[in-house]
């Protein structure tokens, strides 16, 4: 059986988009580990399925390179829009895209009938720790000790639709991300694991950010991730409720807004088309 898909990618954290009403996939989390993977597959962080809703114009689904399947996805949701649009399955420039997170109502900013720029209604963010969700007493988790078994990390955690566990940083940079992302990941105190977002604030208005994705690993951005880390760094005060968040190839615009809802706003890009047949890529 072949499937045709397309790489698309947000900043470097690039998805295989399906379209679910051409192609039939029996199984998408084992489907994302064979695709996914970076020596045997097409190579991405996870597939993106893109199906009719009930509600809403679309629904999307988002397996990770593990094959787990996760709430939302910022960046997956920007392409999401992008490849709807051009591919003329919708016409409008405002619409909703349902997830398991909830409804995410898109902006497409479009030039000559390409897409620019997606800005995505992240929702309303939880810092509760039963909301993370997050083994502990009652109330937000802002700057908590977590041990660890090498050092001792201190974590701000939100849920933008996922989990997002946050650590201040001298140098995001520096982190070596593939040593201690796995080990906040997989905490015993999450108990649906996290994502782990590693941040360094330069001024009121911008930071840097590097993250270990749950179910993935390093990835090059994440817009949900985005959201967690400038939600971690405006409520322990140290950037205004607009950031710049800075990622490895280029930068998203976060805004939390008096509504009480988390934007995210950036590019998405095409890569190329492809099939994947039962024996790989071709």
């Amino acid at each position: 059986m072949d499937i045709s898909y397309t790489k698309m990618h947000g900043l470097g954290n690039d998805y295989l988009f399906i379209d679910g009403a051409a192609n039939t996939v029996e199984d998408p989390a084992e489907l994302s580990r064979q695709m996914s993977h970076r020596r045997l597959g097409a190579g991405s962080d996870g597939i993106i399925l893109i199906l009719p809703s009930d509600s809403g114009a679309f629904r999307m689904r988002m397996f990770n390179a593990d094959g787990s399947e996760a709430e939302t996805c910022g960046n997956g949701i920007r392409c999401f829009a992008k490849y709807v649009y051009e591919r003329g399955m919708i016409d409008q420039t405002e619409f909703t895209i349902d997830t398991l997170a909830g409804p995410n109502a898109v902006t497409l900013q479009v030039d000559s009938g390409r897409v620019a720029s997606v800005r995505s209604n992240m929702g309303e963010p939880r810092f509760e720790r039963e909301a993370i969700p997050m083994e502990g007493p009652p109330g937000r988790v802002i700057e908590e000790a977590l041990e660890l078994d090498s050092e001792t990390l201190n974590v701000t955690c939100v849920n933008v639709g996922n989990p997002h566990a946050v650590v201040f940083v001298d140098d995001a940079t520096l982190v070596p991300l593939e040593v201690l992302g796995p080990q906040v990941e997989n905490h015993p105190k999450f108990p649906e694991r996290t994502n782990v977002e590693f941040v360094n604030v330069i001024d009121r208005n911008n930071i840097v950010m590097r993250i270990w994705e749950r179910g993935s690993g390093v990835t090059m951005a994440s817009g949900s991730g985005s959201c967690g880390a400038a939600l971690a760094s405006m409520i322990t005060d140290r950037v205004d409720r607009k950031v710049s968040v800075h990622l490895v190839y280029g930068q998203l615009a976060i805004e939390w807004g008096e509504d009480g809802h988390v934007y995210q706003e950036g590019p998405a890009t095409e890569v190329y088309d492809g099939v994947w047949s039962l024996n790989g890529s071709k």
